[in-house]
């Protein structure tokens, strides 16, 4: 490609450290707080419904920005847009380190997800323009190993960060650990990072956002806000409102389509029953997966009592075990057995589900840190056969002109499961707390049974997951599309979607 920077040039591997240092950035910052909300909850009082909103109103900023931002990158120059969302996260991620108020923190969580719906989708195009064809695979794989260190990295990051009180600042230095990073991207980034723009980009749908983002919010707020309100009138007419809204989205979608082809869904990919049964795969698993994270983090910290440091320890083992079964099913099993590899993934993760609902059962309050190893290397061997080849398989029946759009979907529906998940932990965990009497009953046997109750909507949602992918093609593509190189990373990219 013309654009490319020559073999000769050595800049091009400072502009991959830059944009690689910024997927790491996004990615630990995704897993890192969820294991600093019990500090977060006790230094500034932050309500169940907050810590909620932490995690949730990131994915959701970031699910509902990421096409728009791959879009603006196309149209107005990627290293400028890499550059303007690597300022605007390090500015929301300094924000996040020094407000106390806790509805402040939600609204710099949220501006965190923007910035980082407008940095990273320039990262693979920007590799992909910057490096001749024959670096490229080298290249992606650093990428994809990149990823699995920020996936695994994040919790224990986050646990000796909080764990050492660094000048008494107890859990703002997850997020100030930033500032120094991204003022150094912008940096170098600004030097060694070459420009470039899509020679015929597709146009901003500003309304489609719009009117996502506001059926999504109808959604979502009161879904996570109704229960510390005692589920009031008015949460259940705003998520009823929410489907008119979104309705009036896939007929705006559809209008937009015939009159400039540049809707922000392609929704003619959905005549193809593997990527509408494949969107559905992603979208429930997101959930789960967004049920499971908040959900432990809760019930080890706050209902166990254990430090932040022993909760990040305790799930080496999953996170060890998630990259270890993506490699093995990506490049030895998946080639051999296709579609079972997933449906396997499924029923293993299950079965580690089911085994932590017995143990916390059985031990309670006295559960040990090596007790949970068991059914947390299980999930994660059943998450790590699942993640890695789960955008091949979904993308293999898709036409190849709409490969690019196809990927950006999957990974913004799995964000968008996942924001819904953390929604749902109000009544899939929260209910159960409410319902409690802690004047008769022991906070740990208390969060014991909310945790037991939620993790039963995780092995629903796997079960689900199971049947559902039975629509997905039963091998993978033997050839590459025409945006393979473009797809290449995809499958290491969402792996964090997933763990976080």
């Amino acid at each position: 490609m013309s654009s490319a920077s020559p073999p000769v040039d050595r800049r091009r591997w400072l502009a991959l450290a830059v944009v690689m240092t910024a997927s790491f950035m996004d990615l630990v910052d995704v897993t890192i707080v969820n294991i600093a909300m019990p500090s977060i909850q006790r230094d500034i009082g932050a309500s169940f419904s907050v810590l909620q909103w932490l995690s949730e109103g990131y994915a959701l900023a970031f699910a509902i920005g990421l096409i728009t931002g791959g879009r603006l990158g196309d149209i107005y120059g990627r290293k400028k847009m890499f550059l303007l969302g690597m300022g605007g996260f390090t500015l929301a991620s300094m924000l996040c380190g020094v407000v106390s108020d806790p509805q402040l923190l939600v609204a710099a969580r949220v501006l965190q997800g923007l910035m980082a719906a407008v940095m990273v989708p320039q990262v693979l195009s920007i590799i992909h323009v910057t490096f001749p064809a024959h670096e490229r695979g080298k290249v992606f794989g650093m990428f994809g190993a990149i990823v699995g260190l920020g996936a695994v990295s994040g919790p224990l990051l986050g646990a000796l960060l909080t764990q050492w009180n660094l000048f008494g600042l107890e859990w703002r230095p997850i997020f100030l650990i930033n500032l120094p990073v991204g003022i150094a991207g912008l940096i170098l980034g600004r030097r060694f990072i070459i420009e470039s723009k899509a020679p015929q980009a597709m146009r901003l749908d500003l309304v489609g956002v719009a009117l996502a983002s506001a059926g999504l919010l109808m959604l979502l707020f009161p879904l996570t806000q109704g229960r510390e309100h005692d589920w009031p009138l008015w949460g259940f007419v705003s998520m009823a409102g929410a489907v008119p809204v979104l309705a009036a989205f896939v007929a705006y979608e559809r209008y937009k389509s015939r009159k400039d082809g540049s809707p922000l869904v392609e929704l003619s990919l959905f005549r193809v029953k593997s990527f509408a049964a494949g969107i559905g795969v992603q979208l429930i698993f997101g959930i789960s997966s967004g049920i499971f994270f908040l959900v432990w983090t809760l019930y080890m910290q706050i209902g166990l009592g254990w430090s932040a440091l022993r909760a990040g320890l305790t799930g080496i083992p999953f996170s060890v075990a998630v990259s270890v079964a993506a490699g093995v099913s990506v490049q030895q099993l998946v080639p051999r057995f296709g579609r079972k590899v997933l449906q396997a993934g499924a029923l293993v993760m299950a079965a580690g589900v089911l085994t932590y609902i017995w143990e916390a059962d059985r031990y309670g309050a006295g559960i040990a840190s090596w007790q949970m190893a068991l059914p947390l290397t299980v999930m994660g061997l059943g998450m790590g056969l699942i993640v890695a080849p789960i955008t091949d398989a979904v993308l293999s029946e898709v036409p190849r002109e709409h490969a690019g759009s196809a990927s950006g979907l999957i990974n913004t529906t799995q964000q968008l499961g996942n924001a819904l998940g953390l929604g749902l932990v109000s009544v899939a965990f929260f209910s159960v707390v409410d319902a409690a009497d802690p004047r008769r009953t022991a906070v740990a046997d208390i969060f014991a049974d909310a945790f037991t109750h939620a993790m039963w909507w995780v092995a629903g949602g796997l079960a689900l997951l199971f049947v559902l992918m039975f629509l997905l093609p039963k091998r993978p593509r033997n050839e590459q599309s025409a945006a393979g190189e473009a797809e290449a990373p995809a499958d290491a990219a969402k792996v964090p979607a997933a763990i976080g």
